[in-house]
């Protein structure tokens, strides 16, 4: 167990999964924070904990987990499936295949130094036109720098490069199925 409390907020993703990618209970394993997203600027998962039912798809505009390898496990603290869950097993049961071009999931996988070195968040995206939070912030301070500003939209957007490697589905489920 570790003596370190895992951080989690709801509707906080990014940054639940930026303290994650730091966090002792990985020790030395390999892991990468995994962004979801989509050609129409999202994507459609199950399992998700915000869903409308246990087994209803939700719609994020963007989701992120953490990828872990030797074994390949997925860290979703927002998953209803548990955590860690084996990796081919989360894919499968998160990700449908058979979904239109439009709602089909697109990944990018960032190694966790860069994500950490990297990633940051003035946590604009979830405030309102008034300026009020859409969503009550978490109580830990945002993940900024400020020579980075706010680039969640870089990590987010599929078509620009940027860090770390983009995926399809397949791309996906092959990563995490085959020998390394």
């Amino acid at each position: 167990m570790p003596s370190k409390a895992i951080l989690y907020h709801p509707f906080y993703c990014e940054e639940n999964v930026f303290h994650l990618c730091g966090h002792e209970v990985f020790g030395e394993r390999p892991r990468s924070a995994v962004f979801v997203s989509g050609v129409l600027g999202g994507a459609v998962m199950w399992y998700q904990r915000a869903a409308r039912g246990p087994s209803a798809p939700i719609f994020w505009d963007y989701h992120v987990f953490v990828l872990a390898e030797d074994p390949w496990e997925v860290w979703d603290l927002d998953s209803t499936l548990g955590m860690p869950v084996p990796a081919r097993e989360y894919v499968r049961r998160s990700f449908r295949p058979g979904l239109p071009p439009e709602l089909a999931p697109v990944f990018r996988v960032v190694r966790a130094a860069e994500m950490r070195a990297f990633f940051a968040s003035d946590r604009s995206h979830m405030r309102g036109a008034d300026g009020r939070y859409e969503r009550p912030p978490p109580p830990w301070p945002p993940v900024s720098a400020e020579d980075r500003g706010n680039n969640l939209a870089r990590f987010i957007d599929m078509e620009t490069p940027f860090l770390g490697e983009v995926l399809s589905l397949e791309g996906l489920r092959a990563r995490v199925s085959g020998p390394r």
